[in-house]
């Protein structure tokens, strides 16, 4: 999962409450970091939207492959 992956991902998931999440929400998983600490410090995002999902208690069909953009059309 690439950074935009996840910023979409974040975006499509939790809509309005995303900017907020990512700043504020402390992850015990992420070494009680946010999402942005972890992001800066060179976590995976893939790890940073994992934890963020069991955090937030998204169903796990949610979890994988979100962010992706559908494939073009060829």
């Amino acid at each position: 999962m690439r950074r935009s992956e996840f910023l979409r991902a974040v975006e499509t998931e939790f809509q309005a409450r995303a900017a907020s999440l990512i700043n504020d929400l402390v992850l015990s998983a992420l070494g009680n970091r946010t999402a942005v600490e972890a992001l800066a410090d060179g976590a995976p995002p893939r790890d940073i939207w994992l934890a963020l999902c069991v955090e937030m208690d998204v169903p796990e069909n949610r979890r994988h492959g979100a962010g992706r953009q559908e494939p073009r059309r060829r």
